[in-house]
């Protein structure tokens, strides 16, 4: 496989991982390589669905195929040893990158200011005295350490006022900001001007009817309309079925009819949890949810299995909540909030046909 000059090195791990996977499968079909499985075939050997197996084996759709997947992958297609290691390298390099894209205030981070750039007395210089006092001290050919320790004692105790006076200024500013946020966000979704009972830790996602495809959380909320003896397509677009079985099932939880899916109505979707024993619907849409949050493919089966047990529980752990095993509101918030972005064209379109549009 040919690239051009430092192609291969601008790209990402994630996207050098998808090119060396995809020329493993593809050579399997060669002279030397034997008869080439079929991608299907394939996914059902590592216990994946094809859907999932496609992304990992498509460079233009950043899905990273967890590190047990690579070395079985290997394994099916008879790779030569020595790309082994490279492949467990790109793995690990593209999982921590997107680690790090996920990490909560990477962004901040990266653009905050250089600390000492400027305070609210003016800018400090490398010297660390302001301009305005440094010019003072160059006028009369002296420098601090020439200033009396009383002087030095003043100016101190000028410099803790004034960084007193900041921190209660931003304090205020950070509460009065998060205060508004609350104050708004327990009018969506919900009665108007109802306080939540307790602030949530972060914002739902709201699903309202449109033409649009809703991927993997419109499929998980169909699921588990489904699960609650609804019957609609679990075809991810949010049509005028879908938001009748919505309509119906917020009126008898006594939720505002508004045929929109967010802060109240995920949450009631699955109130008692959902974990071993539980319908069928309600653990595909746990299992879809799992197996698209990038930390390595759960077979999507309709049974609560042990291995479904211990995805939840390593989800659970690196989102900090309690690995219980079992999906309740702050789980399932959280395998909302990190779904990955859907591959541009999903496979079950082909055989899926999206609901009517309304009229």
């Amino acid at each position: 496989m040919t690239h051009e000059p430092g192609g291969q090195d601008q790209e990402s791990a994630g996207v050098q991982l998808s090119r060396l996977l995809r020329r493993w499968w593809e050579e399997a079909g060669s002279p030397t390589g034997g008869t080439r499985p079929t991608q299907q075939a394939l996914a059902a050997r590592l216990g994946v669905d094809q859907t999932t197996l496609s992304r990992y084996l498509n460079p233009k759709h950043l899905s990273t195929a967890p590190l047990r997947v690579v070395e079985a992958l290997h394994a099916q297609l008879r790779v030569p040893a020595a790309e082994l290691e490279q492949a467990r390298a790109l793995c690990r390099t593209a999982l921590q990158d997107s680690a790090r894209q996920r990490t909560p205030g990477n962004a901040a981070r990266e653009h905050a200011a250089p600390t000492g750039s400027a305070s609210e007395s003016g800018p400090v210089t490398a010297s660390g005295i302001a301009p305005s006092r440094q010019g003072t001290a160059d006028r009369h050919g002296t420098d601090r350490r020439d200033i009396p320790g009383w002087a030095r004692a003043r100016w101190l105790r000028s410099v803790l006022v004034a960084a007193a006076v900041v921190v209660a200024f931003t304090g205020g500013v950070v509460f009065h900001e998060r205060l508004a946020a609350r104050d708004s966000a327990a009018t969506a979704d919900g009665a108007a001007g109802a306080a939540p009972q307790s602030e949530p830790r972060s914002k739902w996602p709201v699903l309202r009817m449109g033409k649009d495809d809703k991927y993997t959380r419109g499929r998980a909320l169909q699921n588990l309309l489904n699960a609650h003896g609804y019957k609609v397509p679990t075809d991810g677009f949010f049509g005028e079925d879908t938001r009748d079985a919505v309509l119906k099932f917020q009126e008898k939880e006594e939720l505002q009819r508004d045929g929109k899916v967010g802060m109240r109505t995920w949450p009631a979707l699955v109130e008692e949890g959902v974990g071993p024993g539980s319908n069928s619907f309600a653990v595909r849409a746990v299992q879809e949810l799992l197996d698209n949050v990038g930390q390595g493919a759960t077979p999507v089966s309709g049974t609560y299995t042990s291995v479904t047990v211990e995805n939840v529980k390593h989800f659970q752990r690196s989102q900090g909540l309690h690995a219980n095993g079992r999906v309740d509101e702050e789980t399932l918030l959280a395998l909302l909030l990190e779904q990955l972005p859907p591959a541009s064209g999903p496979r079950y379109r082909n055989t899926m046909t999206p609901s009517p549009d309304p009229a």
